[in-house]
This record gives C-alpha cells, sequence and structure tokens, in this order.
C-alpha cells in the first residue's frame, strides 16, 4: 500500500494568501527553498532550487503543475534530494505533492499530501527523510508568516 505523507498546516491568512505562498517565488524563497521558478498554470514549472549552483541535484527541476485551482489547491510532480535520486528521480511516475486550502474561520488550513512512495526499504528512508522536510518548512512557514503577510 501507498505510504502518504500528510501535513496540515493553519495559517492567520485567507486561502488567497495561502495559496501565494505556495505559487509565488519570493514567497516560496522566503520559507521553502533558496530558489524558485514557479509558472501558475497546469503544465507549467514547480522548479525549487536548494542549490542554485548545483541545478541538476537537491532541486525538483524538470517538475511540473498537474492541477491548479486559483486560491483552492495546487498540485505538481516532486524529485528527491541528491541522496535518493538515484532511484526516485527516474521513477515513473514521480512522487506527487498536492496542497489543498480550506478557508476557516479567520484563516486557511493548508492539507498537503505527498504520495507516489514505493514500498522498498530505500524508498520508505526517502519518504521519511521528506516527511521531516516537510515539517521541518512547515514550522518555518509558521515562524515567518508575520513578515509575509505585511
Amino acid at each position: 500500500m501507498d505510504k502518504i505523507i500528510h501535513c496540515t498546516i493553519d495559517l492567520p491568512c485567507d486561502a488567497k494568501m495561502a495559496f501565494q505562498l505556495f505559487t509565488d517565488n519570493q514567497h516560496l524563497e522566503s520559507w521553502l527553498t533558496v530558489e524558485a521558478d514557479v509558472t501558475t498554470e497546469v503544465g507549467g514549472k514547480y522548479e525549487l532550487f536548494w542549490d542554485p549552483q548545483g541545478r541538476e541535484n537537491n532541486s525538483t527541476i524538470g517538475c511540473k503543475i498537474t492541477v491548479i485551482e486559483q486560491n483552492e489547491l495546487i498540485a505538481f510532480e516532486w524529485r528527491s534530494p541528491v541522496q535518493f535520486k538515484r532511484f526516485a528521480n527516474s521513477a515513473d511516475p514521480l512522487t506527487h505533492v498536492v496542497v489543498c486550502f480550506i478557508p476557516d474561520g479567520s484563516g486557511t488550513t493548508v492539507h498537503l499530501l505527498h504520495s507516489g512512495w514505493r514500498s522498498t526499504d530505500e524508498w520508505e528512508q526517502a519518504r521519511l527523510w521528506q516527511e521531516r522536510s516537510w515539517r521541518f518548512a512547515f514550522t518555518r512557514l509558521s515562524e515567518n508568516i508575520s513578515s509575509m503577510l505585511v
């Protein structure tokens, strides 16, 4: 059975702003990555670079948006970091991320689902690493949200 990473965060902003945190290059660079190149349309790029000098490693280079509903949902392919690149980044299909934005009173609840993990031990190590990384990123987003809302 496919194991799924599921992370949630409650953000003190409307769904439009929450959506921008995952789709706007400057916002992504403030909490998730060093450099972002996102084109917000189906088939558009969802490329994030943690080491812009070595773009082929530790990036989502080549990843595309698969679904986009303004202020409601975005889904995109995902590539793993260099230590899992050998098997994870040549998999067909790649792992896949879906992010939903649900208005909740004065804020927005964000649900992130990351699927496509295979069942071998090395895939499980990659999944556990990625789950820790998403949780760390959401903590960083939570800590930095007030400065992003200015």
